[in-house]
């Protein structure tokens, strides 16, 4: 704020916590190391995240990208997993430079709510076992009929997961696994759409399909 930004005292800044609120505050006093601030307006907005989104691990640049669009579209979740076809290992937890993507995000488009971020390690056992917590598992698979396109209000509901594979795809293993486990198997057209497309285009539906029960909200 001091060295950055040029903050002044009388000044008026934004504050968020990532949970839902935020305020506007009164710079009252400025040091070399320190800022104290006084409230002058606080607001708490609702919860509406939507979409949680698992994607297969992949070394990409592409990912901060898909980082700072999940924030605006309003994932609720983004879960990052090893599959056959993962490029190199994931990592053990997430990692301070994804937080920082969401959040450099966050202050661009004014979003409260940050993505939740979680790491999934070890088979596809593990990705089925965090998934039994939601009410609808959407497989989205390439190999999957192409007239099970969805309808995508499907992706607007309170607990859904939808699972994009990394850069080349599921196996048939894997894909038959999760079936098995309870997934339900969509496709998103014709095209093989790279994982990023894919998540961007289940995020952006789902968003759209909110603001339609959402009268007055939307922008």
């Amino acid at each position: 704020m001091i060295k950055v930004l040029r903050t002044r005292t009388g000044d008026v800044v934004r504050l968020f916590d990532g949970c839902g609120r935020d305020g506007l505050f009164k710079v009252t006093s400025l040091t070399r190391t320190s800022v104290a601030l006084e409230l002058e307006e606080e607001k708490i907005h609702p919860d509406h995240r939507g979409l949680s989104v698992a994607i297969g691990w992949n070394k990409s640049s592409r990912r901060g990208w898909i980082l700072e669009k999940a924030v605006e579209l309003e994932a609720r979740r983004i879960i990052f997993f090893q599959s056959e076809f993962s490029q190199g290992k994931i990592p053990a937890e997430v990692k301070d430079s994804w937080t920082e993507k969401l959040v450099t995000a966050a202050k661009q488009c004014g979003n409260s709510w940050l993505p939740e971020l979680m790491v999934v390690k070890g088979s596809m056992d593990s990705l089925v076992e965090v998934s039994e917590e939601y009410s609808d598992r959407l497989l989205l698979w390439e190999k999957a009929d192409n007239e099970s396109v969805p309808d995508f209000s499907v992706l607007a509901g309170e607990s859904v997961l939808a699972v994009i594979g990394p850069e080349g795809g599921f196996s048939s293993r894997e894909a038959e696994f999760m079936i098995e486990s309870g997934f339900r198997s969509i496709s998103l057209g014709k095209s093989i759409l790279r994982w990023e497309t894919a998540a961007l285009l289940c995020l952006g539906a789902a968003y759209l399909e909110r603001q339609k029960a959402m009268p007055g909200e939307s922008e």
